[in-house]
């Protein structure tokens, strides 16, 4: 008798063990590339049969609750407003194009031109000496302007040559101070990088540089394919929050148990095909319960509010998984509710303790800065100051720098210059 429990122990381990070795890659994608992701499955499988969860129109499938709430004029204008937003790399830009970077006319005009004259790769390549004797300003104006760039997003994006777009997103690395001079020199010298190859050092600037993009603008060079959201979030008519599946986009999987030819290959397969059903199975249930996580914490914002602290960690802890494995499982998920459709991942945020959200301090920065003095700005120690006294945490001005650079914010000295300037 316990030989007979110890087998099929050992079977049920096998079977747990075959449904994860699927699950993970069917977990990890999007639901739009499922199908991608579940061919090696099901490729050589003969009693398998897939029909396709893309046959009806997404309209069909977004529960009225959604619809009905979502701010928009007309239904069309719903359903868009419930789809991804597929953003230009100049509607990007163009957001970006406002204080603190370019708070003045005369900065935002500079910054357009740039913007206007970016080549197919991101890099700028306008008459900058025609532009400022057209518009009565120095090139050295326009230069100081146009290296704000730095600071925007796509990093890299408006520097003339490969060099300087590298030399915009080292500034953002996590590069350290005892290797940044060797990685600008390197990048100054990328003809004869190989002279290198021998300093201490060499092997920790590549990975870094190997990192970067090129060309600035590589994610906007083709369009995404269509993305769905897994999850939808909405009240019902008692006002009762519900989180729902977006399961009509699921593809069905077909298992011919009664396959006309009797072998142990066959019976193999049909094993296979059942582990790919319960991997599917187990997506959806993880993803449900992330939903379900989601709504517990986060549902001041389904009803108007702000995001709150939520960690990866919180919700490893909850699955008993390791906090890179959820990162991969939330990554190219996707939340439909009235307030529109969110990536998984805007759910989360980094907590300085708590009851303190990093989202928090830097909206908090951000308000400091927009009513400092022009003629005396805040430094990093005394937004440090402001930002522990408001809060009531212990911070350090490393953060606090970090911070500014993450919000395209310049330091004080450099703030005080551009009130200078009127720039």
């Amino acid at each position: 008798m316990a030989a007979l429990r110890q087998t099929q122990s050992v079977e049920n381990r096998h079977k747990l063990s075959n449904t994860l070795r699927n699950w993970l890659p069917i977990l990890h994608s999007s639901l739009s590339d499922l199908g991608e992701a579940m061919a090696p499955f099901i490729e050589a499988n003969p009693v398998v049969e897939v029909e396709s969860g893309y046959e009806e129109d997404f309209e069909k499938k977004i529960p009225r609750k959604i619809i009905s709430r979502a701010v928009s004029n007309s239904r069309t204008e719903q359903i868009e407003a419930l789809t991804i937003e597929h953003k230009t790399l100049y509607d990007i830009l163009d957001e970006q194009l406002g204080a603190p970077l370019f708070p003045t006319p005369s900065s935002q005009s500079i910054a357009l031109f740039v913007v206007s004259n970016l080549d197919e790769l991101g890099f700028y390549e306008g008459d900058s000496e025609l532009f400022c004797r057209d518009n009565n300003i120095t090139l050295e104006t326009f230069e100081k302007v146009r290296g704000r760039f730095m600071h925007l997003e796509p990093v890299g994006i408006g520097a003339k040559d490969l060099a300087e777009s590298f030399i915009f997103q080292l500034e953002h690395s996590d590069i350290s101070d005892a290797r940044y001079p060797l990685a600008v020199e390197v990048i100054n010298n990328m003809q004869d990088i190989h002279s290198y190859a021998k300093a201490e050092g060499f092997s920790e600037v590549m990975h870094i540089l190997g990192s970067f993009k090129n060309p600035p603008n590589i994610e906007y060079q083709e369009e995404s394919a269509q993305i769905v959201p897994d999850l939808m979030i909405y009240f019902d008519d008692e006002k009762n929050i519900e989180v729902k599946l977006n399961d009509a986009y699921y593809p069905t999987i077909n298992i011919d148990i009664n396959y006309a030819v009797k072998h142990e290959f066959i019976s193999q397969k049909i094993k296979e095909a059942k582990s790919l059903v319960d991997a599917l199975d187990m997506r959806k249930a993880t993803l449900y319960k992330v939903g379900l996580m989601i709504v517990e914490y986060q549902y001041e914002f389904f009803t108007g509010g702000q995001i709150m602290p939520l960690t990866l960690k919180t919700l490893a802890d909850e699955f008993g998984h390791n906090p890179s494995t959820i990162s991969r499982a939330i990554a190219n998920k996707y939340i439909a509710c009235d307030r529109g459709t969110f990536a998984m991942k805007e759910f989360f945020t980094t907590a300085i303790d708590e009851d303190v959200s990093n989202a928090a301090i830097k909206d908090f920065l951000i308000s400091l800065v927009k009513e400092e003095s022009r003629i005396k700005p805040l430094s990093d120690m005394k937004l440090l100051a402001l930002i522990e006294e408001k809060f009531k945490v212990k911070m350090v001005r490393r953060t606090i720098a970090k911070y500014r650079k993450q919000l395209n914010i310049a330091g004080s000295s450099e703030r005080k210059k551009l009130y200078q300037l009127g720039i």
